[in-house]
């Protein structure tokens, strides 16, 4: 391979030394790499209400929130769910709610913007459910509006078609606490109280306080919720009270010693919800483990207070590592082996909620967070396996140990089509993302193209195996999920440059002759969207609408992806892409800052699709050293 005029071998290797360099200066003592994990202002909103329902408001500095909501706050006068997406209404009525309960009258110019461009786009009739219900919570909302969940759910048995073990992990750690919060149907009083009625569109007085309909056999729900609601009017639902008693045992079983819920900020509040609605007592241990919990997600300076949806220590680490070694650097550096040896404590050895569907898996997987050992997930634990794979250790045995049990718990969790899931074993039942409760679409947690693709890329990379019968499943599944033009969808990132760089990495790495044609039309596919300035970029929209696959403004983190898919896809056929790639790694070489970071404003992680997206601060800068490093080594192999 040589290298063209546009790009020189120094520029590359400069690039590479300073990426290199930032990444060690940011380094924990303890050996862990963590950025900031952005979302959009909902997640604050609702921290700063739950300190108004518990009263511990005046114990944080909540004040700071307000300066954040104005600085997020766009020009058009609402807030955004991801960078540049024009506004959403339920986020911007989240952000409205927050500011008001932080003292800020309707008459403030921003809230007249604010809401302005609310009324425009429907009003709180319009919003999510989870939006009228934390509205709920404060009177400004009528709990007749939100769907029915009764507390009887917790008593299904788990061999039941319908128990809280169908929903997704994220979905039951949030929803059983909801049970407790929806069966007492709270209005708390707020200091400022406040009402929201300037923000019904049609008038507080003309609203409907109803679900909407569809249209379609999922009304049948609508017609089960009324059925509900009777019996809760007639105070006769069924084990009201064993349910509760149910939900609550749960939720104390499933705390951290951390304090965590789930390691997601949603679970974390719902419990906490939950534990008022109970009457705990502010000082009670278990009350003060939550509250401290979530001010461990708390990014605050000196004019400002956000909190992050989640966090992603092991998940940075990991990928940090193998950029690291990918690019240069010794197995046994001593950054490298600090962060292997701080992984190799972080694998959880106790069984966690994935272990009620698979009964013949062992523990030994990693999480995404420093704690929650109910929720290890597929993908962090092949990204760890993969980077320990390349350290060299102090002590070795040890470490193979390590990947042999997480080796065998990953096998474990290969779910019926086929592919892989991030955190539990068929969990695929979609009417389930019908009920009026599920409008986020995100119920569920089927397999999907890239952690399946993780999984692969896995078992090549480190010379792992599994049962043949097993492995040719999961390649017949990723072919299966190979869109016509060649591109694959990605769940977890944004949106086909991921899921297509994913699949490619991995069908390189097991019998690529065989999946010689599919790996092409994935290489022409991404050849085909790379933009004129030389990288990639695809916006969250893609996930709406699906004609804008591949476009949008190029970003380091996807022109990264696109590169490494790329090069993996040219070193299986030997029909490598140069001059895309050339493009590309000039792109990422002229975008450079001068202290070795790369900076991108877009959204380019995804929490839910089309509705819940994430920015990564840290993609930015591991993803690009990734393909610099494998770039380099192309060159160096000629």
């Amino acid at each position: 391979m040589q290298t063209q005029d546009r790009v020189k071998v120094n520029q590359v290797a400069n690039a590479i030394a300073a990426s290199q360099e930032y990444l060690l200066s940011i380094q924990n003592p303890a050996g862990y790499w963590w950025a900031e994990l952005e979302s959009n202002v909902t997640i604050t909103a609702e921290v700063v209400l739950l300190h108004k329902i518990w009263g511990t408001d005046q114990t944080r500095p909540l004040h700071k929130v307000a300066a954040y909501l104005r600085q997020e706050q766009r020009q058009h006068g609402g807030w955004e769910l991801y960078y540049g997406d024009g506004g959403e209404v339920s986020t911007s009525v989240e952000a409205y709610m927050a500011l008001r309960l932080l003292g800020v009258p309707a008459t403030d110019p921003d809230m007249i913007r604010a809401k302005a461009f609310i009324l425009q786009r429907g009003g709180i009739s319009k919003t999510r459910i989870f939006t009228k219900l934390h509205l709920a919570l404060i009177g400004c909302y009528n709990w007749r509006g939100i769907p029915s969940l009764p507390a009887w759910v917790m008593l299904l048995p788990n061999a039941f078609p319908v128990n809280i073990y169908e929903m997704s992990s994220w979905a039951r750690s949030s929803t059983v606490p909801l049970l407790i919060v929806c069966d007492r149907k709270p209005v708390f009083i707020t200091n400022p109280t406040i009402n929201l009625d300037e923000l019904y569109a049609e008038g507080v007085d003309r609203v409907r306080w109803e679900l909407p309909q569809s249209g379609d056999w999922t009304d049948l729900f609508l017609t089960l919720d009324r059925g509900f609601k009777l019996a809760e009017s007639l105070n006769l639902v069924p084990f009201r009270e064993e349910g509760i008693k149910a939900a609550e045992k749960w939720i104390l079983e499933r705390q951290e010693a951390t304090g965590d819920w789930g390691g997601i900020i949603p679970a974390m509040l719902n419990s906490m919800l939950a534990l008022r609605c109970l009457d705990y007592d502010r000082n009670d241990p278990i009350v003060e483990r939550g509250l401290q919990a979530i001010d461990n997600f708390v990014i605050e300076t000196e004019n400002s207070y956000r909190v992050q949806p989640c966090i992603s220590p092991v998940w940075d680490t990991a990928w940090v590592m193998r950029a690291l070694i990918e690019s240069g650097f010794a197995p046994d550096h001593p950054a490298v082996v600090k962060a292997g040896e701080w992984l190799l404590q972080k694998q959880i050895l106790d069984y966690g909620d994935w272990a009620v569907k698979n009964r013949q898996g062992k523990p030994g997987a990693w999480a995404f967070e420093f704690e929650n050992r109910f929720y290890p997930d597929v993908d962090d634990s092949a990204v760890v396996v993969m980077a320990l794979h390349l350290a060299k250790l102090p002590n070795e045995k040890i470490k193979q140990a390590a990947i042999a049990r997480g080796l065998n718990w990953i096998a474990s969790m290969q779910c019926k089509p086929g592919g892989w899931a991030a955190f539990d074993l068929d969990n695929d039942q979609d009417w389930l993302n019908s009920i009026p409760y599920g409008d986020l679409k995100a119920m569920i947690d089927p397999n999907t193209a890239d952690v399946t693709a993780r999984v692969v890329e896995m078992l090549g990379a480190c010379d792992l195996a599994i049962d043949s019968d097993n492995l040719e499943r999961s390649l017949t599944y990723l072919l299966r999920e190979q869109e016509t033009e060649g591109c694959w969808f990605g769940r977890w990132g944004v949106n086909y440059i991921y899921g297509t760089s994913s699949v490619l990495s991995a069908l390189a790495l097991i019998d690529p002759q065989k999946h010689k044609l599919s790996i092409e039309r994935g290489a022409a596919w991404l050849i085909g969207c790379q933009n004129s300035d030389g990288g990639w970029g695809e916006t969250c929209r893609s996930y709406d609408d699906p004609s804008l696959k591949g476009k949008g403004n190029s970003t380091a983190s996807q022109t990264a992806w696109a590169i490494i898919g790329l090069i993996a896809a040219g070193e299986a056929t030997g029909k490598l892409a140069l001059d895309a790639i050339e493009r590309g790694i000039g792109y990422l070489v002229v975008t450079q800052q001068p202290d070795g970071t790369w900076f991108e404003a877009d959204f380019t992680g995804t929490g839910f699709p089309c509705h819940f997206y994430l920015k990564y601060h840290l993609y930015q800068q591991y993803f690009p050293l990734i393909a610099l490093g494998r770039y380099q080594a192309a060159i160096q192999k000629g």
